[in-house]
């Protein structure tokens, strides 16, 4: 892994496979046509920008970006420079070094394709290493059992369920199950996930 840290809010994360690259309005296209793979936008448990939301999701990302709280990405497929999706840092307490991964969605064709797992790794990697971070946490719907399954996978810890977190964008009040990873953790999961990246 490599990191691109001329601006510590903005780094190019580099892996691999992938590279997470900060996210810019010029990527508008991109995102939509990533998106578009299946419709993901119609999905119920997470959002993902469609044609009438990407331009909030964008400046939402970018204003978060201004107050350095979030950290956006674009997810790049290095061979092809293909958009697969997005992730990003945000909920950045930098006195308590704490921050949380998420907003993360892949175009449906590199889902269960190892993208997910190495994306994960650069950001795990940047928080800890770079960042030094003691805690990273991840909220999922309660409902989204194959996030819930991933997030785990990773080596996360399940904490609880947060009620009534959030509400949805068709109304839902959502339950959302948050999990965590602490800083004496990541030595152990960083070599699990580089396990799983070479099989």
């Amino acid at each position: 892994m490599t990191t691109d840290a001329l601006d510590t809010n903005r780094p190019t994360l580099t892996g691999h496979f992938i590279e997470l690259r900060p996210l810019e309005g010029t990527h508008q296209d991109a995102l939509l046509e990533a998106s578009a793979d299946d419709e993901l936008w119609n999905m119920k448990v997470t959002v993902v920008p469609g044609p009438d939301t990407v331009d909030g999701y964008i400046a939402t990302a970018l204003a978060g970006r201004e107050t350095e709280a979030v950290m956006p990405f674009v997810i790049v497929r290095r061979e092809s420079g293909q958009v697969l999706g997005s992730t990003r840092f945000w909920k950045i307490d930098r006195i308590n070094r704490k921050l949380e991964i998420g907003h993360t969605w892949l175009r449906a064709s590199a889902q269960r394709t190892g993208v997910n797992t190495e994306a994960k790794y650069l950001l795990l990697a940047h928080a800890f290493n770079v960042m030094s971070a003691v805690r990273v946490q991840f909220t999922t719907d309660e409902l989204n059992e194959t996030s819930r399954a991933a997030i785990l996978r990773i080596g996360a810890k399940q904490e609880g369920i947060v009620r009534h977190e959030r509400i949805m964008p068709d109304g839902r009040k959502r339950n959302s199950v948050r999990f965590s990873i602490i800083d004496t953790e990541w030595p152990a999961v960083k070599e699990s996930l580089e396990q799983m990246m070479v099989r």
